[in-house]
């Protein structure tokens, strides 16, 4: 059923699935995801395109999409198989001199806007307008499926990072963010009492990949505290809220990885919230998009913290090396 996938062939003719409901749609294409036991802010990609082997879905312009979209581009690539991370509509790749391949299925996203709607006027003593908020889709290609475009669309490369030693960018990037990250011991956790991440030492963890992951998870959980984003998910039981939080922390840690461009693995330890994630879902169709705009959230909130820290610092080492 239309309702339940989360793209189409592509057809000129405008078809009913414009008016479904787009809540509905990109809750039963995560959910369908889950159900299958794939988490997919987990290893939606790989690698080898030259816009990077890992990274947020783009535009043809190149800007990056975000929250929900992030989402459900990464679940049509690793269904689909495609490396290359850049999407544009049909009417895009024809104004690049390309051409949607004939039977090629198209990919959901999504943008919020807003309608006026007038009252009746103050002078007749009637309501006054209001604002409306409302949430649309269209359709986009991978460039994978579209022939003709400029040839940089489609170039490639074969390195690849280390994957075991400590990663120079993420050092600074977490070093930036203004966390307290103490290591010791053999659990990975922040503390709201005390405002500090604890995290086992780099050695003890599989790969570089592991830990940095695992810093990320737990940073976006540090944003949430009350002296920064003061994050509360909803939920009608303190379990029901927590696991909502695990959420926007697995989705805003792959949306960190995805700008760190490292290769994140699923926690094993949060398979566990599938079950609940999956009901939840089922329960409240715009959840989703709750967590995934809570996630892109922290995922600036970290990312403009480091920014605001690194650049000083370089300025510094500029200055000395000048004098």
């Amino acid at each position: 059923m239309e309702g339940q996938t989360m793209g189409k062939r592509y057809s000129r003719k405008r078809d009913n699935g414009d008016r479904q409901d787009v809540y509905e749609r990109v809750t039963a294409t995560i959910v369908a995801q889950l159900e299958k036991g794939v988490r997919p802010w987990c290893k939606p990609w790989s690698g080898g395109h030259v816009a990077g082997p890992i990274h947020r879905p783009l535009r043809s312009c190149g800007t990056p999409y975000r929250g929900i979209n992030v989402l459900m581009l990464w679940v049509m690539a690793e269904v689909q198989g495609y490396t290359a991370p850049i999407w544009m509509t049909y009417k895009q790749a024809q104004a690049l001199g390309g051409q949607v391949r004939k039977g090629e299925k198209s990919a959901l996203v999504t943008f919020s806007s807003t309608i006026e709607k007038e009252g009746e006027g103050d002078e007749a003593g009637g309501d006054e307008g209001q604002t409306i908020r409302f949430r649309k889709g269209y359709s986009v290609f991978n460039v994978e499926q579209i022939d003709g475009l400029p040839p940089h669309y489609y170039a490639t490369h074969d390195s690849a990072p280390n994957p075991d030693a400590p990663i120079a960018e993420a050092e600074a990037f977490f070093a930036a963010i203004g966390a307290n990250i103490r290591h010791g011991g053999l659990r990975a956790f922040f503390s709201p009492g005390l405002d500090h991440i604890q995290m086992p030492p780099f050695e003890a963890f599989d790969g570089a990949a592991s830990y940095y992951e695992t810093v990320a998870h737990e940073a976006v959980h540090w944003t949430g505290h009350n002296s920064r984003l003061d994050r509360e998910m909803p939920g009608e039981t303190r379990e029901e809220r927590y696991a909502n939080e695990e959420l926007v922390a697995e989705i805003g840690a792959a949306f960190l990885a995805a700008e760190l461009g490292l290769a994140i693995e699923p926690r094993e330890d949060h398979a566990a919230y599938i079950a609940n994630w999956l009901q939840a879902l089922k329960n409240d169709k715009r959840l989703i998009f709750k967590a995934a705009a809570a996630a892109q959230k922290a995922a600036d909130y970290l990312i403009e913290a480091a920014a605001r820290n690194q650049p000083a610092e370089a300025e510094g080492e500029g200055e000395r090396a000048a004098a």
